[in-house]
């Protein structure tokens, strides 16, 4: 499992990178979610990489 978290807002950004951000389920800067370890979410994060910060967690 990921632990993510927005450190940076999605305002002045693409388009393209708000919506990968809404889609990992972040709204407000500040805002943790947990994310499965996979492909596709891992991709969704290198694209905003910038805007977050990941942790692992072992659960």
């Amino acid at each position: 499992m990921l632990r993510i978290t927005l450190i940076k807002s999605p305002i002045a950004s693409l388009p393209k990178h708000k919506a990968t951000v809404a889609a990992l389920g972040l709204k407000k800067v500040g805002q943790t979610v947990t994310q499965p370890d996979n492909p596709a979410i891992r991709g969704q994060i290198f694209t905003v990489k910038h805007m977050l910060k990941v942790e692992e967690v072992n659960e």
